[in-house]
């Protein structure tokens, strides 16, 4: 009998599962908006929906190991605790507890809970950007600036849950307030709301860029990152600055962590060599020339369903 592993990715706006081989293939997958403002029991209530329509779709001849689930937020693996999740608008949620009571008889088997950048640093070690490596740091450009570390093979999460958390870690002691409530935060400065933000402060100050014909609430990153890539000065700049201050944070991580790999995911890096050129520089001016040699600064290598992936992975890795 064939084992898969069933992955679900939460995050604020779906919930996406898939059944996964342990080579990381996915066979099935499903979809559903999460609705965090419904409340928690409704949003539990439909990842176990996703879980039961997954098991029918495994079928007779299909065996399902474990569940694994990749939260957006931080999280007590040990417990299958969501701690804080404000994309979810959760606090101190028993993930785990609650989706074996709303599952009842369905389910018996493991559920690992972890931060979603976690199971992602796993999905990539497996399956992706990070195959062949041993120490690697995970990090995640867009709405936030998350990450995951890999410490030789193993994940690690840190006493309380929240090693690999860079995107607060201060690059600018006066800059922009940060959703934690401090002050320069890299994700203040770097993340796909921040990159928005300065292009609107920049295109108020009259800047000339073809971003200016876009009505000034509804510009995003992605539109940032495409004018860039169409030669435009004002947005080459706005991403520039951005690489170099996430690099500023990864040199850090380099002298400290010296990983093999260092993986950049999420929406921002789309924007590929205008981003990631800037990282690579910065690196290799801040950070010791050994560690720098050492590293290598790639794109994840994981598509479109990678969430699921590394959701599933944390049941391959054994994670729990």
């Amino acid at each position: 009998m064939a084992e898969l592993a069933l992955g679900i990715d939460l995050g604020g706006t779906k919930i996406a599962g898939a059944l996964v081989t342990r080579e990381g293939t996915v066979v099935a997958e499903v979809r559903a908006p999460t609705r965090p403002e419904e409340g928690v029991e409704p949003v539990i209530g439909r990842m176990a929906d996703c879980i039961r329509a997954l098991q029918a779709q495994a079928g007779a001849g299909h065996r399902i190991v474990g569940i694994g689930i990749g939260a957006a937020g931080s999280t007590d693996h040990v417990r299958g605790v969501v701690i804080m999740g404000s994309n979810l608008r959760w606090v101190n949620v028993p993930l785990r507890d609650r989706l074996l009571a709303h599952l009842g008889d369905a389910w018996t088997g493991p559920i690992s809970v972890a931060k979603d950048t976690n199971a992602a640093v796993l999905g990539e070690l497996l399956y992706g950007a990070g195959r062949g490596a041993h120490t690697i740091l995970y990090v995640t450009v867009g709405t936030g600036i998350g990450g995951g570390l890999v410490l030789e093979g193993r994940l690690y999460h840190g006493v309380s849950g929240g090693a690999a958390d860079l995107g607060h870690l201060i690059v600018e002691t006066d800059g922009p307030l940060c959703g934690c409530g401090k002050r320069g935060c890299v994700e203040a400065l770097a993340s796909g709301p921040a990159i928005a933000r300065q292009a609107r402060e920049q295109l108020a100050a009259g800047r000339p860029s073809i971003l200016a014909d876009r009505p000034a609430d509804t510009l995003t990153a992605v539109d940032v990152v495409e004018a860039a890539q169409r030669g435009d000065a004002l947005a080459r700049e706005i991403i520039t600055l951005a690489g170099q201050r996430l690099g500023m944070v990864l040199a850090w991580c380099v002298d400290v962590v010296n990983p093999e790999r260092i993986i950049i995911g999420g929406g921002v890096a789309a924007a590929g060599d205008l981003l990631f050129e800037p990282v690579r520089q910065t690196v290799a001016v801040r950070a010791l020339p050994s560690n720098v040699e050492a590293v290598r600064i790639v794109p994840a290598g994981l598509g479109a369903n990678s969430g699921e992936i590394g959701a599933a992975a944390l049941v391959w890795a054994g994670a729990a």
